[in-house]
Protein backbone atom coordinates (compact mmCIF):
# COMPACT_ATOMS: atom_id res chain seq x y z
CA UNK A 1 0.00 0.00 0.00
CA UNK A 2 1.45 3.20 -0.83
CA UNK A 3 1.80 6.13 1.25
CA UNK A 4 -1.20 8.28 -0.89
CA UNK A 5 -3.77 5.26 -0.47
CA UNK A 6 -2.89 4.63 3.14
CA UNK A 7 -5.93 5.29 5.65
CA UNK A 8 -6.25 6.96 8.80
CA UNK A 9 -5.59 6.01 11.88
CA UNK A 10 -5.86 8.47 15.05
CA UNK A 11 -4.61 6.96 18.47
CA UNK A 12 -5.60 9.28 21.43
CA UNK A 13 -3.31 8.06 24.41
CA UNK A 14 -0.76 9.62 27.13
CA UNK A 15 1.94 6.79 27.50
CA UNK A 16 4.20 7.63 25.39
CA UNK A 17 5.65 4.04 25.13
CA UNK A 18 2.65 2.74 24.22
CA UNK A 19 2.41 5.71 21.18
CA UNK A 20 5.28 4.46 19.73
CA UNK A 21 4.77 0.55 20.26
CA UNK A 22 1.37 1.40 18.50
CA UNK A 23 2.51 3.55 15.98
CA UNK A 24 5.40 1.03 14.81
CA UNK A 25 2.59 -2.08 14.99
CA UNK A 26 0.56 -0.22 12.76
CA UNK A 27 2.62 1.10 10.41
CA UNK A 28 0.35 0.07 7.45
CA UNK A 29 -1.82 2.89 8.30
CA UNK A 30 -1.04 6.63 8.85
CA UNK A 31 -0.67 6.67 12.02
CA UNK A 32 -2.06 10.09 13.95
CA UNK A 33 -1.36 10.40 17.23
CA UNK A 34 -2.43 12.57 20.26
CA UNK A 35 -2.41 12.80 23.87
CA UNK A 36 -5.31 14.56 25.51
CA UNK A 37 -8.70 15.24 24.50
CA UNK A 38 -7.79 19.09 22.94
CA UNK A 39 -5.14 17.43 20.94
CA UNK A 40 -6.77 14.43 19.50
CA UNK A 41 -10.00 16.69 18.31
CA UNK A 42 -7.67 19.40 16.69
CA UNK A 43 -6.01 16.25 14.92
CA UNK A 44 -9.78 14.86 14.21
CA UNK A 45 -10.52 18.40 12.38
CA UNK A 46 -7.24 17.83 10.81
CA UNK A 47 -7.13 14.55 9.57
CA UNK A 48 -10.73 13.25 9.52
CA UNK A 49 -9.47 9.86 10.05
CA UNK A 50 -11.69 6.35 9.32
CA UNK A 51 -11.02 5.34 12.57
CA UNK A 52 -9.98 6.19 16.17
CA UNK A 53 -8.18 4.22 18.65
CA UNK A 54 -9.26 6.14 21.89
CA UNK A 55 -8.11 5.30 25.17
CA UNK A 56 -10.53 6.15 28.16
CA UNK A 57 -8.04 7.12 30.82
CA UNK A 58 -6.80 10.86 29.24
CA UNK A 59 -4.97 13.18 31.51
CA UNK A 60 -6.33 15.07 33.90
CA UNK A 61 -8.23 12.45 35.25
CA UNK A 62 -6.35 9.18 33.96
CA UNK A 63 -8.81 6.88 36.65
CA UNK A 64 -12.07 8.71 36.66
CA UNK A 65 -12.09 8.64 32.58
CA UNK A 66 -14.06 11.19 32.74
CA UNK A 67 -12.00 13.14 30.04
CA UNK A 68 -11.82 10.05 28.22
CA UNK A 69 -15.81 10.04 27.87
CA UNK A 70 -15.70 13.28 27.15
CA UNK A 71 -13.38 13.33 24.03
CA UNK A 72 -15.81 10.51 22.55
CA UNK A 73 -18.37 12.58 23.16
CA UNK A 74 -17.08 15.40 21.02
CA UNK A 75 -15.48 12.79 18.34
CA UNK A 76 -18.62 11.19 17.12
CA UNK A 77 -20.65 14.63 17.38
CA UNK A 78 -17.72 16.05 15.30
CA UNK A 79 -17.30 12.74 13.03
CA UNK A 80 -20.42 9.92 13.51
CA UNK A 81 -19.05 8.15 10.61
CA UNK A 82 -15.88 6.96 12.22
CA UNK A 83 -15.26 4.36 14.20
CA UNK A 84 -14.21 4.83 17.69
CA UNK A 85 -12.76 1.82 19.34
CA UNK A 86 -11.88 2.65 22.58
CA UNK A 87 -9.56 0.91 24.89
CA UNK A 88 -10.35 0.38 28.90
CA UNK A 89 -8.94 -1.09 31.90
CA UNK A 90 -8.69 -4.20 32.90
CA UNK A 91 -11.71 -5.90 34.06
CA UNK A 92 -13.39 -2.58 33.31
CA UNK A 93 -16.53 -3.94 31.61
CA UNK A 94 -18.62 -1.17 32.97
CA UNK A 95 -16.52 1.83 31.70
CA UNK A 96 -16.58 -0.43 28.38
CA UNK A 97 -20.67 -1.20 28.11
CA UNK A 98 -20.70 2.65 28.37
CA UNK A 99 -18.92 3.78 26.10
CA UNK A 100 -20.62 1.01 23.41
CA UNK A 101 -23.82 2.66 24.69
CA UNK A 102 -22.77 5.66 23.72
CA UNK A 103 -21.73 5.15 20.26
CA UNK A 104 -17.95 3.49 19.90
CA UNK A 105 -17.88 1.00 17.68
CA UNK A 106 -15.80 -1.27 19.89
CA UNK A 107 -14.04 -1.76 23.09
CA UNK A 108 -10.20 -3.35 23.89
CA UNK A 109 -9.02 -4.01 27.27
CA UNK A 110 -5.40 -3.29 28.56
CA UNK A 111 -2.53 -4.87 28.54
CA UNK A 112 -2.63 -4.92 24.69
CA UNK A 113 -2.17 -7.86 22.39
CA UNK A 114 -1.45 -6.39 19.21
CA UNK A 115 -2.88 -8.97 17.53
CA UNK A 116 -6.28 -9.30 18.73
CA UNK A 117 -6.16 -5.37 18.26
CA UNK A 118 -5.45 -5.40 14.82
CA UNK A 119 -8.09 -8.19 14.17
CA UNK A 120 -10.49 -4.95 15.74
CA UNK A 121 -9.10 -2.55 13.74
CA UNK A 122 -8.69 -4.31 10.47
CA UNK A 123 -12.70 -4.91 11.02
CA UNK A 124 -13.45 -1.32 12.16
CA UNK A 125 -12.02 -0.17 8.35
CA UNK A 126 -14.05 -2.67 6.95
CA UNK A 127 -17.32 -1.79 8.30
CA UNK A 128 -15.95 2.49 7.46
CA UNK A 129 -15.73 1.52 4.20
CA UNK A 130 -18.91 -0.58 3.47
CA UNK A 131 -20.99 1.97 5.28
CA UNK A 132 -19.34 4.50 3.13
CA UNK A 133 -20.79 2.40 0.00
CA UNK A 134 -23.72 2.38 1.69
CA UNK A 135 -23.92 5.82 2.04
CA UNK A 136 -23.17 6.82 -1.50
CA UNK A 137 -25.53 4.55 -2.78
CA UNK A 138 -28.26 5.64 -0.93
CA UNK A 139 -27.16 9.39 -2.36
CA UNK A 140 -27.31 7.99 -5.49
CA UNK A 141 -30.50 6.31 -5.54
CA UNK A 142 -32.13 9.38 -4.11
CA UNK A 143 -32.14 10.75 -7.30
CA UNK A 144 -35.14 9.34 -10.04
CA UNK A 145 -33.15 9.99 -12.97
CA UNK A 146 -30.57 8.59 -14.16
CA UNK A 147 -27.43 11.26 -14.34
CA UNK A 148 -28.84 13.44 -12.17
CA UNK A 149 -27.38 14.04 -7.98
CA UNK A 150 -30.66 15.42 -5.84
CA UNK A 151 -31.51 15.22 -2.52
CA UNK A 152 -32.90 18.48 -2.06
CA UNK A 153 -36.76 18.46 -1.43
CA UNK A 154 -37.21 20.84 -3.93
CA UNK A 155 -34.95 19.26 -6.55
CA UNK A 156 -36.86 15.60 -6.02
CA UNK A 157 -40.13 17.44 -6.57
CA UNK A 158 -38.86 18.75 -10.41
CA UNK A 159 -37.45 15.09 -10.83
CA UNK A 160 -40.97 13.74 -9.76
CA UNK A 161 -42.13 16.43 -12.84
CA UNK A 162 -39.79 15.28 -15.09
CA UNK A 163 -41.02 11.49 -14.53
CA UNK A 164 -44.76 12.48 -15.37
CA UNK A 165 -44.33 14.76 -18.30
CA UNK A 166 -41.16 13.03 -20.11
CA UNK A 167 -43.88 9.92 -21.60
CA UNK A 168 -45.92 12.53 -22.55
CA UNK A 169 -45.02 15.06 -25.92
CA UNK A 170 -46.01 18.49 -24.30
CA UNK A 171 -43.87 21.07 -25.32
CA UNK A 172 -41.72 21.79 -22.01
CA UNK A 173 -40.32 25.20 -20.88
CA UNK A 174 -37.17 24.86 -18.77
CA UNK A 175 -36.40 28.00 -16.68
CA UNK A 176 -33.44 28.66 -14.39
CA UNK A 177 -30.51 30.43 -13.79
CA UNK A 178 -27.24 30.20 -16.13
CA UNK A 179 -25.61 26.90 -14.99
CA UNK A 180 -28.38 25.38 -12.93
CA UNK A 181 -28.19 22.60 -15.53
CA UNK A 182 -31.25 22.64 -18.36
CA UNK A 183 -29.40 21.13 -20.46
CA UNK A 184 -29.26 17.94 -18.18
CA UNK A 185 -32.60 17.81 -17.55
CA UNK A 186 -33.28 18.29 -21.31
CA UNK A 187 -31.57 15.27 -21.76
CA UNK A 188 -33.27 13.53 -19.43
CA UNK A 189 -36.45 14.02 -20.41
CA UNK A 190 -35.50 12.56 -23.76
CA UNK A 191 -34.16 9.51 -21.94
CA UNK A 192 -37.50 8.62 -20.72
CA UNK A 193 -39.41 9.85 -23.47
CA UNK A 194 -40.76 7.74 -26.43
CA UNK A 195 -38.11 9.42 -28.71
CA UNK A 196 -35.33 8.01 -26.75
CA UNK A 197 -34.32 6.06 -29.53
CA UNK A 198 -34.37 9.39 -32.08
CA UNK A 199 -31.40 12.01 -31.62
CA UNK A 200 -31.29 14.53 -28.89
CA UNK A 201 -30.26 17.82 -31.27
CA UNK A 202 -29.43 21.19 -29.23
CA UNK A 203 -29.16 24.25 -30.11
CA UNK A 204 -28.01 27.68 -28.36
CA UNK A 205 -30.08 30.36 -29.96
CA UNK A 206 -27.44 33.02 -28.28
CA UNK A 207 -25.04 31.42 -29.91
CA UNK A 208 -25.99 31.82 -33.73
CA UNK A 209 -25.75 35.17 -35.62
CA UNK A 210 -29.23 36.18 -36.26
CA UNK A 211 -28.94 36.00 -40.03
CA UNK A 212 -28.19 32.29 -40.06
CA UNK A 213 -30.35 31.51 -37.21
CA UNK A 214 -33.34 30.41 -39.65
CA UNK A 215 -30.91 28.53 -42.05
CA UNK A 216 -29.35 26.59 -39.10
CA UNK A 217 -33.12 25.82 -37.74
CA UNK A 218 -35.09 24.82 -41.09
CA UNK A 219 -32.39 24.39 -43.23
CA UNK A 220 -31.44 25.25 -46.84
CA UNK A 221 -31.79 24.58 -50.44
CA UNK A 222 -29.31 24.91 -53.17
CA UNK A 223 -28.84 28.36 -54.49
CA UNK A 224 -30.74 29.78 -51.72
CA UNK A 225 -28.41 32.64 -50.99
CA UNK A 226 -24.41 32.61 -51.91
CA UNK A 227 -22.32 29.40 -50.43
CA UNK A 228 -25.06 27.45 -50.74
CA UNK A 229 -23.74 24.98 -52.74
CA UNK A 230 -25.92 22.18 -51.68
CA UNK A 231 -29.22 21.11 -49.85
CA UNK A 232 -28.35 20.81 -45.90
CA UNK A 233 -30.92 19.93 -43.36
CA UNK A 234 -31.49 21.80 -40.54
CA UNK A 235 -31.39 21.24 -36.54
CA UNK A 236 -35.06 20.81 -36.40
CA UNK A 237 -34.83 17.76 -39.47
CA UNK A 238 -31.70 16.58 -38.02
CA UNK A 239 -33.68 15.89 -34.66
CA UNK A 240 -36.70 14.12 -36.86
CA UNK A 241 -38.58 11.54 -34.49
CA UNK A 242 -36.03 12.17 -31.72
CA UNK A 243 -35.96 15.38 -29.40
CA UNK A 244 -35.35 19.07 -30.29
CA UNK A 245 -33.99 21.37 -27.72
CA UNK A 246 -33.86 25.28 -28.21
CA UNK A 247 -31.08 26.54 -25.54
CA UNK A 248 -31.64 30.53 -24.42
CA UNK A 249 -34.62 30.94 -26.53
CA UNK A 250 -35.58 34.25 -24.91
CA UNK A 251 -32.72 35.54 -27.24
CA UNK A 252 -34.51 34.15 -30.54
CA UNK A 253 -35.17 37.27 -32.98
CA UNK A 254 -38.48 37.99 -33.17
CA UNK A 255 -38.93 37.17 -37.09
CA UNK A 256 -37.89 34.01 -36.65
CA UNK A 257 -40.44 33.49 -33.75
CA UNK A 258 -43.03 33.89 -36.04
CA UNK A 259 -41.86 30.64 -37.84
CA UNK A 260 -40.68 28.46 -34.92
CA UNK A 261 -45.01 29.28 -33.67
CA UNK A 262 -46.25 27.79 -37.42
CA UNK A 263 -43.68 24.64 -36.72
CA UNK A 264 -44.89 24.03 -33.33
CA UNK A 265 -48.11 25.04 -34.56
CA UNK A 266 -48.46 22.97 -37.96
CA UNK A 267 -45.43 20.45 -37.47
CA UNK A 268 -44.38 21.37 -40.89
CA UNK A 269 -41.13 23.30 -42.19
CA UNK A 270 -39.70 24.96 -45.18
CA UNK A 271 -36.46 25.05 -46.17
CA UNK A 272 -34.69 28.55 -46.68
CA UNK A 273 -34.92 29.21 -50.79
CA UNK A 274 -37.69 26.07 -50.65
CA UNK A 275 -41.56 25.79 -51.35
CA UNK A 276 -42.10 22.19 -49.48
CA UNK A 277 -43.79 21.76 -46.77
CA UNK A 278 -41.86 19.03 -45.07
CA UNK A 279 -43.64 17.20 -42.48
CA UNK A 280 -41.75 16.14 -39.21
CA UNK A 281 -42.46 14.57 -35.96
CA UNK A 282 -39.87 15.51 -32.85
CA UNK A 283 -40.88 16.65 -29.47
CA UNK A 284 -39.61 20.34 -28.67
CA UNK A 285 -38.31 21.08 -25.54
CA UNK A 286 -37.33 24.96 -24.71
CA UNK A 287 -34.75 26.68 -21.99
CA UNK A 288 -33.98 30.11 -20.86
CA UNK A 289 -32.59 31.94 -18.17
CA UNK A 290 -34.45 34.77 -18.92
CA UNK A 291 -38.31 36.13 -17.83
CA UNK A 292 -40.26 35.75 -20.75
CA UNK A 293 -43.60 37.30 -19.03
CA UNK A 294 -41.65 40.28 -19.15
CA UNK A 295 -40.68 39.71 -22.36
CA UNK A 296 -44.00 39.49 -23.51
CA UNK A 297 -45.10 42.85 -21.57
CA UNK A 298 -42.62 44.74 -23.20
CA UNK A 299 -43.03 43.36 -26.71
CA UNK A 300 -39.86 41.53 -26.93
CA UNK A 301 -41.32 38.42 -27.19
CA UNK A 302 -44.27 36.92 -28.63
CA UNK A 303 -47.00 35.75 -26.38
CA UNK A 304 -48.76 33.38 -28.59
CA UNK A 305 -45.14 31.76 -28.63
CA UNK A 306 -45.09 31.96 -24.94
CA UNK A 307 -47.61 29.77 -24.01
CA UNK A 308 -47.14 27.56 -27.18
CA UNK A 309 -43.88 26.59 -25.81
CA UNK A 310 -45.09 26.69 -21.56
CA UNK A 311 -47.06 23.71 -21.90
CA UNK A 312 -44.92 22.65 -19.24
CA UNK A 313 -42.98 24.62 -17.10
CA UNK A 314 -39.85 23.08 -15.33
CA UNK A 315 -38.31 25.90 -12.76
CA UNK A 316 -35.00 24.54 -11.79
CA UNK A 317 -33.87 26.56 -8.32
CA UNK A 318 -30.33 28.19 -8.14
CA UNK A 319 -27.33 26.04 -6.57
CA UNK A 320 -27.38 28.14 -3.27
CA UNK A 321 -31.37 27.00 -2.69
CA UNK A 322 -30.65 23.29 -3.01
CA UNK A 323 -29.16 22.49 0.71
CA UNK A 324 -26.90 19.59 0.91
CA UNK A 325 -27.02 18.88 -2.49
CA UNK A 326 -24.23 20.85 -3.00
CA UNK A 327 -22.02 19.22 -1.21
CA UNK A 328 -23.42 15.76 -2.89
CA UNK A 329 -22.56 17.52 -6.29
CA UNK A 330 -19.21 18.54 -4.95
CA UNK A 331 -18.11 14.85 -3.96
CA UNK A 332 -19.50 13.41 -7.48
CA UNK A 333 -17.06 15.68 -8.83
CA UNK A 334 -14.03 15.41 -7.00
CA UNK A 335 -14.75 11.73 -7.73
CA UNK A 336 -15.24 12.49 -11.37
CA UNK A 337 -11.97 14.73 -11.88
CA UNK A 338 -10.11 12.33 -9.71
CA UNK A 339 -10.32 9.27 -12.08
CA UNK A 340 -10.42 11.50 -14.81
CA UNK A 341 -6.91 13.57 -14.43
CA UNK A 342 -5.75 9.88 -12.45
CA UNK A 343 -5.18 11.51 -8.95
CA UNK A 344 -5.22 10.08 -5.67
CA UNK A 345 -7.38 12.07 -3.58
CA UNK A 346 -10.28 10.57 -0.74
CA UNK A 347 -12.49 13.46 -1.02
CA UNK A 348 -13.42 16.47 0.54
CA UNK A 349 -11.81 17.58 3.82
CA UNK A 350 -14.09 19.33 6.34
CA UNK A 351 -13.02 22.84 5.85
CA UNK A 352 -14.13 22.14 1.89
CA UNK A 353 -17.83 20.90 3.10
CA UNK A 354 -18.42 24.22 5.04
CA UNK A 355 -17.17 26.53 2.85
CA UNK A 356 -19.42 24.98 -0.29
CA UNK A 357 -22.52 25.10 1.82
CA UNK A 358 -21.85 28.40 3.06
CA UNK A 359 -20.65 29.87 -0.50
CA UNK A 360 -23.97 31.24 -2.52
CA UNK A 361 -22.73 30.28 -6.19
CA UNK A 362 -23.28 32.69 -8.31
CA UNK A 363 -22.55 30.75 -11.26
CA UNK A 364 -24.26 27.88 -10.39
CA UNK A 365 -23.43 23.85 -10.95
CA UNK A 366 -20.65 25.75 -13.75
CA UNK A 367 -19.02 27.55 -11.12
CA UNK A 368 -18.82 24.37 -8.99
CA UNK A 369 -17.38 22.49 -11.79
CA UNK A 370 -14.23 25.00 -12.56
CA UNK A 371 -13.79 25.55 -9.29
CA UNK A 372 -13.69 22.07 -8.36
CA UNK A 373 -11.69 20.33 -11.22
CA UNK A 374 -9.05 23.29 -10.89
CA UNK A 375 -9.24 22.49 -6.73
CA UNK A 376 -8.22 18.79 -8.30
CA UNK A 377 -5.82 19.66 -10.13
CA UNK A 378 -3.39 21.49 -7.99
CA UNK A 379 -3.83 20.19 -4.27
CA UNK A 380 -1.03 18.69 -3.02
CA UNK A 381 -2.89 16.97 0.09
CA UNK A 382 -4.65 13.84 0.07
CA UNK A 383 -8.02 15.64 0.67
CA UNK A 384 -9.69 18.86 -1.39
CA UNK A 385 -9.86 21.78 0.84
CA UNK A 386 -11.34 25.15 0.89
CA UNK A 387 -8.23 26.66 0.45
CA UNK A 388 -7.68 24.41 -2.66
CA UNK A 389 -11.12 25.74 -3.96
CA UNK A 390 -10.12 29.24 -2.88
CA UNK A 391 -13.27 29.92 -0.88
CA UNK A 392 -13.27 30.81 2.80
CA UNK A 393 -14.53 29.44 6.08
CA UNK A 394 -15.91 32.08 8.78
CA UNK A 395 -14.98 31.67 12.28
CA UNK A 396 -18.57 31.36 13.03
CA UNK A 397 -19.12 28.10 10.51
CA UNK A 398 -18.06 25.68 13.03
CA UNK A 399 -18.79 21.97 13.28
CA UNK A 400 -19.01 21.65 17.05
CA UNK A 401 -22.67 21.00 17.67
CA UNK A 402 -22.66 21.82 21.57
CA UNK A 403 -20.33 25.10 20.34
CA UNK A 404 -23.21 26.65 18.04
CA UNK A 405 -25.87 25.42 20.70
CA UNK A 406 -24.24 27.25 23.24
CA UNK A 407 -23.52 30.54 21.23
CA UNK A 408 -27.31 30.24 20.00
CA UNK A 409 -28.53 30.52 24.26
CA UNK A 410 -26.02 33.31 24.90
CA UNK A 411 -27.41 35.35 22.22
CA UNK A 412 -30.72 34.83 23.10
CA UNK A 413 -30.06 35.35 26.73
CA UNK A 414 -28.13 38.59 26.52
CA UNK A 415 -31.29 39.73 23.70
CA UNK A 416 -34.00 39.10 26.30
CA UNK A 417 -32.33 40.76 29.07
CA UNK A 418 -31.48 43.71 26.76
CA UNK A 419 -35.37 43.64 25.88
CA UNK A 420 -36.60 43.45 29.37
CA UNK A 421 -34.08 46.04 30.80
CA UNK A 422 -32.22 43.52 32.97
CA UNK A 423 -35.17 42.23 34.53
CA UNK A 424 -34.46 39.11 34.89
CA UNK A 425 -37.98 37.72 35.31
CA UNK A 426 -39.64 39.22 32.38
CA UNK A 427 -36.64 37.96 30.69
CA UNK A 428 -37.60 34.58 31.75
CA UNK A 429 -40.96 34.70 30.54
CA UNK A 430 -39.63 36.26 26.93
CA UNK A 431 -37.39 33.07 26.86
CA UNK A 432 -40.22 31.00 27.79
CA UNK A 433 -37.87 29.46 30.73
CA UNK A 434 -38.20 29.91 34.50
CA UNK A 435 -36.18 32.43 37.00
CA UNK A 436 -34.59 29.28 38.32
CA UNK A 437 -33.43 28.01 34.81
CA UNK A 438 -32.32 31.72 33.82
CA UNK A 439 -30.26 31.55 36.76
CA UNK A 440 -28.78 28.21 36.03
CA UNK A 441 -28.10 29.56 32.21
CA UNK A 442 -26.34 32.69 33.83
CA UNK A 443 -24.57 30.92 35.78
CA UNK A 444 -23.32 28.29 33.25
CA UNK A 445 -22.46 31.03 30.75
CA UNK A 446 -20.51 33.19 33.25
CA UNK A 447 -22.73 36.06 32.24
CA UNK A 448 -22.50 39.20 34.27
CA UNK A 449 -26.23 39.61 35.16
CA UNK A 450 -24.98 43.86 35.93
CA UNK A 451 -23.43 44.32 32.70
Amino acid sequence: MSDNEKKTLLIVEDDLGLQSQLRWHFDQYEVVIAGDREAAIAELRKHEPEVVLQDLGLPPDDEGVEEGFMALDEILRLAPYTKVIVVTGNHDYENAVRAVSLGAYDFYEKPVNTDVLDLIVQRAFQMHDLELQNRNLAAQAKSPLDGIIASAPNMLDVCRTVEKIAPTQVTCLILGESGTGKEVFARAIHNLSENCDGRFVAINCAAVPENLMESELFGYEKGAFTGAAKRTLGKVEVAGNGTLFLDEIGDMPLALQAKLLRFLQERVIERVGGREEIPVDVRVLCATNKDLQTMVSEGTFREDLFYRISEMIIELPPLRERGSDTVLLARHLVSKYNTELKKKIKGLAADAAIAIENYQWPGNIRELENKVKRAVIMTDGNKVSAQDLGLTVGEEQVLNLRQVRQEAEVRAINGALATANGNVSAAAKLLGITRPTLYDLVKKYELDLDD
